[in-house]
């Protein structure tokens, strides 16, 4: 069963009935669902669909091509040799179809495109020399290495360049979205269990496929990632090494960044990396960003220099704190830290991720979904410095400063806490000679309890406005 994809399934069904021709590049992190999703909006509509094979030679690839071209009744009458061979043969089965829309699916396309195989050329020709002249094919294209479906097919520079017709970024399910998901697998989990494997699997749909029903969240995530048999106890290497052709570089900036939860500069990422300052760290760094690992704002004020990166990727963050450090001795049970001060910490920091992957809902609560805004970060340095997580400033020239705190309470407000809230407020206004309105607002899963210090905040968000579809 397709849970949410919408507007992308509306997107691809629209491509089908739009009288010409059409080639959609459908890209994102691996395990989000592209060929799941594909599959089944398009599952009875193929008129050739085909897969490449991981780590095969140009030859075994042209093999299996042949066989795809066979199972949907295109033979050829000769050895495939060339990728120029085998678009051909594709060519004459399809122009001997009498479907009204030729959907034609490659998966896995990277795959194909092995060293000196002049593969992106064949299909170029492919796409430009027939299907673009014709007005009944529908090409959709795919694979696991995002950055080789961004860098060759989105922004090609060469006969592919602005020919797609429409690219679809599949993003990680929302915290709504994994409801569904789990309350159709029977989990019976509440949304405070939702958020805490939220916080650890972000909205990945393979990982919540392994949810086991029967299974407590700490029993799975125990099961899934540690010991020796877990079955994902080497995702990140996988990971990182599906999506990235050399993912050295991308694993010291992500792992550069897991220091510092509001961010780093490009400066400072290569003084904490030793990486070099230089054209393969800006396409290190798009890379990243393409596949949703990393986002980048700028604070106001600042100039294109200091761009801030942060790392945004749930389980690479999760990784990073708790399954990295295994080799150093540490608890190979995530049941075992269960109640541990370090869990703690992780709650407040992976609870902070969250918020920041759902503005749009946060936006809605607050009443301000059709205003123009920014979020970013922001900090000063010095004695008196100051720092805050979230701040989201507004064309009605209202600034909100949010606390994100994780809680299985309600959330109390302290005279310490709002003594330094008051500070950050004092600090921004006084930094940005701003004249706007400030409001101080408290994302908490619970809400804020009605103590002496609640009415000095505007605005609450709560775990239930978290969920909002």
């Amino acid at each position: 069963m397709l849970i949410g994809r919408k507007k992308e399934v509306e997107r691809i069904k629209n491509a089908l009935n739009s009288g010409r021709s059409e080639f959609i590049a459908v890209y994102g992190r691996r395990r989000v669902g592209k060929t799941y999703l594909i599959r089944e909006t398009l599952k009875d509509r193929f008129t050739f669909s085909h897969s490449g094979l991981a780590h095969r030679n140009k030859a075994s690839q042209l093999a299996e091509f042949a066989k795809s071209l066979e199972l949907y009744g295109m033979h050829s009458k000769k050895r495939l040799r060339t990728w120029s061979d085998a678009f051909f043969a594709l060519q004459v089965g399809l122009s001997k179809s009498s479907a009204k829309r030729k959907v034609v699916f490659l998966d896995e396309l990277p795959w194909m495109d092995t060293r000196k195989s002049d593969f992106v050329s064949a299909l170029e020709h492919f796409w430009n020399g027939w299907c673009f002249m014709r007005n009944d094919i529908v090409l959709v294209v795919c694979g696991s290495a995002t950055s080789w479906i961004v860098g060759k097919i989105i922004k090609n520079h060469g006969g592919l360049h602005n020919r797609l017709t429409d690219q679809i970024h599949l993003s990680p399910f929302s915290l709504f979205e994994c409801e569904q998901m789990a309350k159709a697998r029977g989990l019976s989990y509440s949304r405070q269990q939702i958020l805490d494997g939220y916080m650890i699997l972000g909205g990945v749909p393979y990982y919540w496929e392994r949810l086991e029903k029967g299974k407590s969240l700490d029993q799975n995530i125990d099961a899934m990632f540690f010991g020796a048999d877990a079955p994902l106890g080497d995702e990140f290497d996988q990971l990182y090494a599906s999506l990235f052709l050399n993912p050295c570089g991308h694993i010291r900036v992500v792992e550069t960044l897991s220091k510092k939860k509001v961010g780093m500069t490009r400066d400072e990422i290569i003084s904490e990396s030793g990486l070099a300052d230089n054209g393969a760290l800006t396409k290190t760094l798009n890379e990243l960003a393409a596949c949703g690992f990393i986002r980048s704002y700028r604070s106001p004020g600042k100039v294109m220099r200091g761009k801030v990166y942060q790392l945004m990727d749930n389980f690479t963050l999760f990784y990073y704190r708790f399954m990295s450090d295994r080799s150093r001795g540490c608890s190979d049970s995530w049941l075992a830290r269960s109640i541990s001060r370090e869990r703690e910490v992780w709650n407040g920091l992976a609870f902070e991720r969250v918020c920041l992957e759902h503005l749009p809902q946060i936006k809605t609560a607050l009443g301000i979904a059709g205003v123009r805004t920014e979020a970013y970060s922001w900090r000063r340095h010095g004695d008196d410095g100051a720092q805050i997580d979230l701040l989201i400033s507004r064309a009605d020239n209202v600034v909100n400063i949010c606390e994100m705190k994780y809680s299985h309470e309600q959330y109390e407000i302290t005279a310490e806490e709002m003594g330094k809230m008051f500070h950050r407020r004092s600090a921004y206004v006084e930094d940005m000679d701003f004249d706007g309105s400030v409001f101080l607002t408290f994302v908490t899963p619970r809400g804020v309890k009605r103590n002496a210090y609640w009415n000095d905040i505007q605005s609450e968000v709560t775990l239930d406005d978290l969920f909002r579809d």
